[in-house]
């Protein structure tokens, strides 16, 4: 990877470097744009294959956090962080120092709890710093706010690709069980939905089978099943040409991160196959409205609220898409522009 190039191609302001010899571990925050307020993004800690794997996982999760913000109508810019570490090695030691290396920013990049950060993670790390969100007994982690979200984005998403507001009877197809994809399945369960899992923890899937019914499959066989619907709740680029010709499902909509290994490839397949596509930076965008909330003190109807809206937006988008026969991918991601560009037109004339 040409590190500089890239990071001008993706439109970063700034990349940023931190190495722990003491501790053994590397982290990286990735500040992509801040023209609607300063950067905001979670902290994932992986023990990723290389340095160049960690580096391009998060300038695009920093740039998805951009357009997450935007098309939530967070008046927030994009960053992320990442921890290149087992999580058997993650201790206080190496959470306390993470925190040193946010608080040096002196505010212009918030963090709070994604893959392998727990609250408990997070409020270790305020103990170095204050620029973090998520903590234990206030927003509590992002998890139920993101399930939520998904879980009207698939209403969305149903209503219109089927003209049906009913979820009763529908089969979804789960991939990732963990805190967001548990929850989806409850709401799903609730609305009287087919349930179809998988998980790379077996024992994570039999409890949700026990729970509420669910057909357990193994992994490799969750993307042929013949349902209606496929939410991807585990890690990225899980759409690509070998899985696209597999799906069935006339929906995607789930909450992982980065979905598309391609962004323009793999959008138009799905495209090209009738699929709809929910972009994985607006139907996941609850997290962040939920951390969001916490940081201004609003209240919960507020909050609510601009939840609600992610329904909204996600018709707003499949319309835009069909009226101008484009990808959902690229209708989001033009919401998401103009939107920033208006901002940068205000700051310009104020």
């Amino acid at each position: 990877m040409k590190l500089f190039e890239t990071v001008k191609e993706m439109g970063h302001e700034q990349v940023l470097f931190f190495q722990d010899k003491e501790l053994n571990f590397k982290a990286i925050i990735a500040l992509h744009d801040t023209s609607l307020g300063r950067a905001m993004g979670a902290t994932r800690l992986f023990p990723y294959a290389s340095e160049e794997d960690a580096l391009r996982d998060v300038l695009r999760l920093s740039r998805g956090m951009t357009y997450k913000a935007a098309c939530a109508n967070i008046p927030v810019g994009g960053g992320k962080a990442v921890i290149i570490a087992n999580p058997d090695q993650k201790t206080d030691k190496m959470l306390r120092a993470y925190g040193r290396f946010v608080d040096s920013l002196q505010g212009r990049f918030i963090t709070g709890q994604d893959v392998n950060i727990c609250p408990e993670d997070v409020q270790e790390m305020r103990r170095e710093t204050r620029y973090v969100v998520g903590l234990t007994g206030k927003a509590g982690g992002p998890a139920p706010a993101t399930a939520l979200g998904v879980f009207l984005g698939i209403q969305a998403a149903v209503f219109f690709q089927f003209n049906k507001q009913d979820l009763n009877g529908l089969r979804v197809a789960v991939q990732g069980l963990g805190n967001v994809g548990g929850k989806l399945c409850d709401y799903l369960h609730r609305r009287g939905v087919k349930l179809f899992v998988t998980d790379l923890n077996h024992n994570r899937a039999e409890e949700i089978k026990q729970l509420y019914g669910a057909t357990v499959v193994e992994p490799e066989d969750i993307y042929s099943l013949d349902v209606d619907i496929f939410a991807p709740c585990a890690m990225g680029a899980i759409l690509n040409s070998e899985t696209i010709p597999l799906i069935q499902a006339s929906i995607i909509a789930g909450c992982a991160n980065n979905q598309l290994q391609d962004e323009n490839i793999h959008s138009a397949m799905l495209k090209s196959k009738g699929i709809i596509y929910c972009p994985d930076y607006v139907i996941n965008s609850g997290g962040l409205i939920n951390v969001y909330h916490e940081l201004t003190f609003s209240d919960e109807a507020s909050y609510l609220k601009q939840i609600h809206s992610i329904y909204d937006t996600l018709l707003e988008i499949f319309t835009k898409s069909k009226a101008e026969n484009i990808t959902t991918q690229d209708a989001s991601k033009r919401l998401a522009e103009e939107r920033i560009l208006k901002a940068r037109k205000l700051a310009i004339a104020a």
